[in-house]
């Protein structure tokens, strides 16, 4: 378990000092990260979001990388070109920081499959 920890740790680094090369800037921890992905499923580019946009990006995120272990599913988009999606499957009954470790785990595994940044 510790060694898996210390793995997820050293690969979240590497994504995170990947993307700093990318975007030129330090990401936030995950929430900057799930920002980024979901500014990226949108599709809209960088711009101006309202608060609850931004909130609204985070959802996006969350559900796409956990759609990679078919967690959520994409419904289809409103006719403004948001994403929804329906849950699938039932989230495992975890603490928060297992959660935490859930999402870095998809969000890596996000990056590789895809945007294509290796990251092992």
């Amino acid at each position: 378990m510790v060694d898996r920890d210390l793995e997820l740790d050293r690969n979240w680094f590497k994504l995170l000092n990947k993307l700093e090369k990318t975007i030129g800037k330090r990401q936030a921890g995950l929430n900057g990260v799930l920002f980024l992905i979901g500014v990226q499923e949108l599709g809209r580019g960088a711009k101006a979001f309202s608060k609850e946009d931004k909130k609204d990006l985070m959802h996006i995120a969350i559900c796409k990388v956990l759609s990679l272990s078919g967690f959520y599913e994409l419904e289809g988009l409103d006719e403004e070109g948001w994403p929804h999606w329906k849950s699938t499957k039932k989230l495992p009954n975890i603490n928060i920081a297992e959660q935490e470790n859930l999402l870095k785990m998809h969000v890596i595994e996000y990056f590789e499959q895809e945007i294509g940044i290796r990251i092992h």
